[in-house]
């Protein structure tokens, strides 16, 4: 098994490498001298930068970055990347292929820093809103909620989540005793969570705001530090879950995750109830909070 990982592996780096030479090729012709200050000169044979002109600017070495735009097998810094990035005016989409391409984590740039969350465009609300009574969320890959649509948070609590002062369903669902857990099976369905949180923690490996999160929850709560001491991994999909409402009893849903462009490692996630007890049960849920309005009478 350990060969088959090996070659697996191998494969996929060697199948990277070009996909790298060719991206930083084609990103350097579309970039001329004018564009970052330099002389055009008269006897150009590229249309766009020379590679040795790539490498001052983003200061480093050009046999390294010959070898970058190569794709030899070279190890490569976030600091270096965001240097060349820079060079060639690369696009946030296009910073991400890049250290995707060159397998180094993706650390956040300034705008993510500065905004804390990434913010949900009144679209991505539009869709979930729309998906009621069914209910529905945005979380990243933290499980933070990004936005929510009512039926959500008439099933999960929601205001209880934000009264800890973090939005994020695993810090709710941890640090909560047992009783007040609105997720059944407990020992065996946030073990999962934890699994896919693992799986998409190795895109941000040392980001200082995966780092912050993983150290405090593991502080707060020993059964996560327990689970994440695990190391197991697993990759997201739909599910069947138990949920438990105070109001009505224990809620099967199905969840399903849906990508959203434009927002790296965010989703919609949205539950479907699984049978018909389900479905009556979820109806009574938001009949108790949203009550229907009352058609007046009419006059005889």
């Amino acid at each position: 098994m350990g060969d088959v990982t090996t070659l697996a592996t191998e494969h996929r780096t060697g199948r990277r490498r070009p996909e790298l030479a060719a991206f930083l090729r084609s990103r350097r012709a579309r970039v001329t001298p004018a564009d970052v200050g330099m002389p055009g000169g008269l006897r150009r044979r590229t249309p766009g930068l020379r590679r040795e002109e790539v490498a001052q600017l983003s200061g480093v070495g050009v046999t390294w970055y010959t070898w970058l735009e190569q794709g030899r097998p070279i190890n490569a810094s976030g600091q270096v990347l965001d240097a060349v990035a820079r060079t060639l005016r690369l696009d946030r989409s296009e910073r991400e292929h890049l250290y995707h391409l060159a397998e180094v984590p993706l650390a956040p740039d300034a705008e993510d820093l500065a905004s804390g969350l990434p913010e949900v465009d009144a679209e991505i609300q539009d869709i979930i809103d729309a998906l009621d009574p069914r209910p529905a969320v945005v979380y990243n890959a933290r499980y933070d909620m990004l936005a929510t649509n009512s039926a959500y948070r008439d099933l999960f609590f929601v205001p209880a989540m934000n009264a800890t002062g973090r939005p994020n369903v695993l810090w709710a669902l941890f640090t909560v005793g047992d009783e007040d857990c609105p997720v059944v099976f407990r020992e065996t369905e946030l073990p999962l969570m934890v699994a896919q949180l693992r799986g998409a923690y190795g895109r941000h490996v040392g980001e200082p705001v995966w780092e912050s999160f993983i150290g405090d929850l593991s502080a707060a709560s020993p059964f996560f530090a327990r689970l994440w001491a695990s190391g197991d991994v697993v990759p997201p999909g739909p599910r069947v879950k138990t949920f438990r409402h105070r109001a009505v009893g224990e809620i099967r849903m199905t969840s399903v995750s849906l990508s959203i462009n434009g927002m790296p490692d965010c989703r919609i996630v949205a539950y479907t109830p699984a049978d018909e007890v389900s479905t009556d049960r979820l109806a009574a849920v938001r009949e108790q909070c949203c009550p229907p309005t009352s058609s007046p009478t009419p006059a005889p």
